[in-house]
């Protein structure tokens, strides 16, 4: 009976032209609005690195005093003193630092001019915590850390770029006017939001295009191409030396902590590291600390921008006010079917039967009205820039999940926006219409 009250839906879209042409244009746009919100909100909300959010967690010490803090928080990354000092402790299973460099490259040829490539300066432990994916070669090694190697990882796109897409591990590359040994190239890979340095606001930043060893980094003096928060300091000391060892924060600190008491016994070393240099001195409060997951420090950092939740729930609130339409719509479509529904009545067919064949013809106008929202959805896409940071805007796209949740939704709500009429219809007493008529 299914495949038989389908087919009468199809027919019934063309019984009543006006209200069926009303109906699939209130589900299509309703839809339309609700999907393309939705993209850029599930692009911006998502969990960047699901398999393992719970157990990444960075590391943040305060460095300054409660007189230079954000209601009692310590500052959102860490100082290179402080960042170093954790790392060469070994507490966790891995744990990486990183900051973000933006080095000259030289192509290969005379007649290359060179580009700037935005990359991060951070340690062999990134490759493994982060489930980074390699197409040739891999992370450099832990002795490459420690004799700060000239080596570099790059991604596939700038080794598209660099060397037409070819196996480079082991050719050399030109960084800042230094070379570098290829050592690996990564598959794309773009996490987002990009969690691990949000404190640098690149949460939804171009894809990053090279790697290479934090020490290397800091002896080459890359300078940082991210955020260096000095907060309140009034000496930021003298020279490059002098910043390095100060208390200006532009270190993030990642440590990967498998159970929860690890995590438990991580912070306790942090509080323990606080203490030791406030009875050393340098610091003169008590131990402020704080270690957070991946999802509680997106949420920290507010990295959804509000714009996106208050689009979606205005979009939402427009399609329910489309439903609400439609059901009256579809009371009228119904409605006026009462001989007819008096007559089957009459001849012995059950309220299920009526329920059947009018909830599967509303569903029929639903996939209309889905496939008129796809189309809106793919067209709104391209508006998303005007409502959205660039950035922001670049990240929704219609692919098949979407595409396959527009015409669900369409199809499932205007079913149960099809409940009151088709209930109204059930209720039709044979023996007035048959009278009436």
């Amino acid at each position: 009976m299914f495949s038989y009250y389908f087919k009468l839906g199809l027919r019934s879209l063309r019984r009543n032209p006006v209200l069926t042409a009303l109906m699939v244009m209130a589900i299509g746009f309703g839809v339309a609005a609700s999907m393309i919100t939705w993209s850029v909100f599930r692009a911006v909300s998502g969990n960047p690195i699901p398999e393992k959010s719970s157990q990444l967690y960075t590391s943040l010490i305060d460095n300054r005093g409660p007189q230079f803090n954000d209601k009692g928080e310590p500052p959102e990354a860490l100082n290179y003193v402080d960042a170093t000092a954790l790392i060469n402790a070994h507490k966790a299973l891995h744990q990486t630092l990183l900051y973000e460099i933006a080095p000259s490259v030289l192509p290969e040829g005379n007649n290359s001019l060179p580009f700037t490539s935005d990359g991060y300066a951070t340690n062999a432990d990134f490759f493994a915590m982060f489930d980074v994916p390699f197409q040739y070669g891999g992370a450099w090694r832990d002795s490459d850390d420690r004799g700060r190697a000239a080596v570099v990882v790059l991604s596939h796109e700038l080794n598209q770029q660099l060397f037409g897409g070819a196996n480079s591990v082991g050719r050399e590359v030109t960084l800042d006017r230094h070379i570098y040994r290829v050592v690996g190239v990564t598959e794309h890979w773009d996490p987002k939001p990009r969690f691990y340095d949000a404190f640098s606001g690149n949460e939804f930043g171009d894809p990053v295009q090279l790697y290479v060893p934090f020490n290397r980094a800091v002896d080459a003096q890359l300078d940082t191409a991210g955020r260096n928060n000095c907060g309140g300091i009034a000496d930021y000391g003298v020279g490059r030396d002098g910043w390095l060892h100060g208390e200006c924060v532009w270190v993030p600190v990642w440590v990967e902590l498998p159970t929860r008491a690890d995590a438990d016994h991580y912070r306790e070393f942090l509080t323990a590291y606080a203490s030791e240099q406030q009875h050393a001195g340098r610091f003169h409060w008590a131990p402020n600390v704080r270690l957070r997951d991946v999802t509680n420090w997106l949420d920290y950092k507010q990295v959804v921008p509000p714009e996106s939740r208050i689009s979606l729930m205005v979009a939402l609130g427009f399609f329910v006010i489309c439903l609400v339409n439609t059901i009256g719509l579809l009371l009228a479509k119904f409605m006026r079917r009462a001989p007819e529904i008096g007559v089957r009545r009459a001849l012995g067919a059950p309220r299920r039967d009526i329920y059947g064949q009018f909830l599967i013809e509303a569903g029929t106008v639903g996939l209309a009205g889905g496939v008129l929202g796809l189309v809106l959805t793919a067209a709104g896409m391209l508006g998303v820039g005007l409502l959205f940071d660039p950035e922001i805007a670049r990240l929704a796209h219609l692919d098949v999940s979407l595409v396959a949740l527009t015409l669900i939704v369409a199809v499932i709500a205007t079913v149960l926006a099809a409940f009151y009429p088709t209930w109204r219809a059930s209720q039709v007493q044979p023996a007035w219409q048959l009278k009436s008529n």
